[in-house]
């Protein structure tokens, strides 16, 4: 399954059961590889203030604290 797939809900994905959007997925995927907000942003033609919406959505979501939190998730349930 691709990640869009993964994270929409009733597919089964970790994303999905974690309730993130498909956007949110992605955000978290490119957390996950090191990418900034300000990269982020630029790569998925957003601007910052948006990123920082879905990064503290996806945040309270998945219960991190912090990127290095998130990527943990990330990386523990097949998104990065």
């Amino acid at each position: 399954l691709g990640l869009e797939e993964r994270t929409r809900p009733g597919r089964g994905g970790r994303a999905g059961a974690a309730g993130l959007s498909p956007r949110e997925a992605e955000v978290l995927r490119l957390i996950a590889v090191g990418r900034s907000n300000r990269e982020i942003a630029r790569e998925l033609f957003l601007s910052v203030r948006t990123v920082e919406r879905h990064v503290t959505n996806l945040y309270a979501k998945i219960g991190a604290r912090g990127r290095a939190n998130a990527t943990a998730f990330a990386l523990r349930h097949g998104l990065a």
